[in-house]
């Protein structure tokens, strides 16, 4: 009976095709806009969590001044000693960087470009999850003499060196030249739209006697070892700091630490928020949908009235008639959902590709969306059916 009944219910949507697909459009729609946008706000979530991930491993970032941002609201900076007693007074730290950094133009070869000059210690290559794609890094004598040596990021070798090798090639930073002694591997885009490659790093005394003049170090970068307590760390980290700055015990502290992690946690939280919120409001096109197949059923339903009593009066049962009925609803609906599954397949693809964002295919949302809208199908489509089943085959076969 149950085949039978379908495919009654598939005969009858075939006779009215375009009706049947203009029926099911709101549910196409529907299908493909939440997977669409669940799809798309997975892929920013994890390209955020990737993002910050490259800013560095269980990084804590300390600068001066009580709230983020630029500007120290007078506080004093730190010292490059600062970095050296944290890592030698601080259990389970790897790597503790001081950080120095200005805007430089940079010439090479007759081309200039404008960038980012960073001044620190190879320690910023671990804190920062760097890598040596060519060249070396600097050495100690050359850190500690602030030597006239540089590495440069990608973006840098591009704009100045172009295909050629960048490596031993003289590069004017302001009034000193620099030899490039190592091209960085490249990071690509940062977490808050920056573009990682663009930067020269240089010892942190170089920074100090040849760019800026000025000992202040701006940031402290201090990566922590694998499975160490970050809350243990701050704390002690906080405590140090405090001692070595002097604070009393009624001041309150004049640096602020970042975790970069709890940065993830918040950011991974917003977009996951936004993404069901996008999907929900997505979702409500199915309502419309659905209703569109009421509509449409309950069409049928009247221009079918002669058919259904006539099969009411040759012994149909009527739940033979509002199975009918039933099915052909979800039939319907379940089309419209295979059909929004596909197209909004190739739009994530093709947005994802657009927004450079990962696309992660999610079977779960897709499984999800497509019962939704086969229970769409039953839903709106029981009223219709139950009226042509309860009809009285006299006043069917009469209708004109």
């Amino acid at each position: 009976m149950l085949l039978n009944t379908l495919l009654l219910a598939l005969r009858s949507i075939r006779r009215n095709l375009m009706r049947s697909f203009l029926t099911i459009l709101g549910i196409v729609i529907g299908v493909s806009a939440v997977i669409t946008m669940v799809t798309l706000g997975n892929g920013a979530t994890m390209a955020v969590q990737n993002q910050i991930s490259g800013l560095g491993t269980n990084l804590l970032q300390v600068r001066p001044g009580q709230r983020m941002g630029p500007g120290s609201g007078g506080a004093p900076a730190f010292k490059d000693t600062d970095a050296d007693a944290i890592a030698q007074q601080i259990g389970g730290i790897l790597a503790v960087a001081p950080e120095g950094r200005t805007g430089a133009t940079v010439v090479a070869g007759g081309r200039n470009w404008t960038t980012s000059v960073i001044g620190s210690t190879n320690a910023w290559l671990q804190t920062g999850n760097w890598t040596v794609r060519s060249g070396r890094e600097f050495t100690d004598d050359e850190l500690r003499a602030g030597a006239a040596v540089c590495m440069i990021g990608a973006t840098v070798q591009r704009e100045l060196f172009g295909s050629a090798d960048a490596v031993g090639q003289q590069l004017r930073v302001k009034a000193f030249s620099c030899e490039v002694k190592g091209v960085l591997g490249s990071k690509g885009q940062g977490a808050f739209g920056n573009d990682q490659d663009d930067v020269v790093l240089v010892p942190l005394k170089t920074l100090q006697r040849r760019v800026t003049g000025s000992t202040r170090v701006q940031t402290l970068l201090v990566s922590m070892q694998d499975g160490s307590d970050p809350e243990r760390v701050k704390a002690s980290l906080t405590e140090l700091l405090r001692e070595r700055r002097k604070l009393a015990q009624a001041d309150e502290n004049n640096f602020n630490v970042l975790d970069t992690k709890q940065l993830a946690d918040t950011l991974s939280g917003t977009t996951k928020v936004l993404t069901m919120l996008l999907g929900a409001v997505a979702a409500v096109s199915l309502l419309v949908g659905g209703i569109g197949i009421m509509n449409i059923m309950l069409v049928s339903v009247t221009e079918r009235t002669r058919e259904i009593g006539l099969r009411l009066a040759i012994g149909a049962l009527e739940r033979e008639v509002l199975l009918q009925f039933l099915i052909e609803a979800v039939v319907l609906a379940a089309l419209g959902g295979l059909v929004g599954i596909v197209l909004a397949t190739g739009a994530s693809v093709l947005l994802a590709g657009l927004m450079k964002v990962p696309y992660l295919f999610n079977p779960g949302v897709n499984l999800l969306s497509f019962l939704f809208s086969a229970g769409i199908g039953v839903l709106f489509g029981y009223f219709p059916a139950r009226r042509a089943a309860r009809m009285d085959p006299i006043e069917a076969l009469r209708h004109e």
